[in-house]
């Protein structure tokens, strides 16, 4: 609908709009649910309070078959596929020899789908933002800062900020999707719950000259795990796993970290400047309340190794927008998010159960410790293990 002014502009004034959809953050799960509405015909807008996506680091790399499924529903598969990078096989290994080994060839219906694709973030985002453009132009409203949301009953009331005037929405259902710090869920007091799993981690992007453009490689040190995955343009992400960060966090302290355990490295004068982080785990007590919902990282904060927690939100938005496309069609009624809260909250319980077993196995061991674990992962490449463990790490069945 159009908007209609309720002032005379500039500071103080308030503008008012109505929409079927408001979505608050406009990161990648948010920017897909946008899509996949708009794709539909509905009067869907996202809300983003930074001005522009920058240029910082990749972030989450990682499209899974199920993301990569999301994405082709939005129509933008051909284009994220041309821009990244396949990732068919991984090796895990120890003090150089061989634990196990994944394939992710002629698995979810070939081609390009079969396997992990590696694109960072920000270029997924881009490419979702354009869609939304192009399908809905004026979809995505940028320096917008949502400072409420009050649910009426019959509708949603989103109280926002905009070039220093208040702007005044109307929605029949908002969906939060505005991130690990989520105003949206604190506001509406749904809890958040730290789960098991949690790791420091030291990274950074280089040069890949492993040989191996295709393979994720995970050596399961004694010292801890080091990860390395390829990347678009011919360059690699290297993950070490840490006791703490170290206090100068420099390309070279990377690099040796990555050469003490591994007995390899990479070029330090190709590297990215490093960064730290810290790999938590939390989950809402509840992903919806009326008329609104809570979506990707508002709703749950998985370990973000191999871009897991971008590609749980974006499952969260395919069921979001069949849920919404059902209830706006026949008349928006309140429990539309009922059956989401329920099915969503359970895979993410799941998602956290397998990402926390994953950090438990990079974990620094010695001793029997590193032995055992060192078994358990030569089980699990064992058939028909191989299969279920290539299943887990491609995050299906979430």
């Amino acid at each position: 609908m159009p908007e209609r002014a309720a002032g005379a502009g500039g500071a103080g004034s308030s503008v008012e709009a109505r929409h079927d959809v408001v979505i608050v953050g406009g990161g990648a799960v948010g920017l897909l649910l946008g899509c996949l509405l708009a794709g539909r015909g509905i009067d869907v807008v996202v809300l983003e309070r930074r001005m522009s996506r920058g240029t910082g680091r990749s972030r989450a790399i990682g499209i899974h078959p199920p993301g990569l499924r999301a994405l082709a529903r939005a129509g933008v598969e051909t284009e994220v596929v041309a821009a990244a990078v396949p990732i068919r096989d991984g090796r895990a290994t120890c003090g150089g020899r061989t634990l196990g080994t994944m394939s992710f060839r002629g698995r979810g219906g070939g081609g390009s789908g079969s396997a992990v694709l590696s694109l960072p973030q920000l270029e997924t985002e881009a490419i979702l933002e354009r869609r939304l453009g192009d399908l809905r132009p004026g979809g995505m409203r940028r320096g917008v800062e949502v400072r409420a949301v009050h649910d009426r009953g019959a509708d949603v009331q989103v109280d926002a900020v905009v070039d220093g005037a208040s702007l005044r929405l109307t929605a029949r259902y908002v969906v939060g999707a505005d991130g690990v710090r989520s105003g949206i869920r604190s506001s509406l007091e749904l809890g958040w719950r730290p789960r098991r799993g949690r790791a420091q981690y030291v990274m950074c992007d280089t040069r890949d000259d492993t040989g191996e453009a295709e393979t994720a490689l995970l050596h399961f040190e004694p010292a801890g795990v080091v990860e390395s995955f390829p990347m678009p343009g011919g360059r690699r992400r290297w993950v070490a796993r840490v006791r703490r960060p170290p206090a100068h966090l420099t390309p070279e302290t990377l690099a040796a970290i990555v050469g003490s355990r591994t007995g390899g490295g990479f070029d330090v004068a190709a590297a990215s400047e490093p960064s730290a982080f810290e790999a938590r785990q939390h989950l809402a007590d509840r992903m919806a309340v009326g008329r609104i919902a809570l979506a990707g990282d508002a709703a749950h904060e998985i370990s973000p190794i191999g871009g897991q927690g971008m590609n749980l939100g974006w499952l969260d938005a395919l069921r979001l927008d069949h849920d919404l496309a059902a209830a706006l069609a026949v008349g928006a009624p309140f429990e539309a998010f009922d059956v989401y809260d329920r099915v969503r909250r359970s895979a993410a319980r799941r998602a956290v159960r397998r990402a926390a077993f994953n950090m438990a196995v990079g974990a620094p061991a010695s001793g029997a410790r590193l032995r055992v674990r060192n078994a358990a992962v030569r089980t699990l490449d064992l058939p028909p293990l191989r299969s279920l463990l290539a299943r887990a790490f491609t995050m299906r069945g979430l």
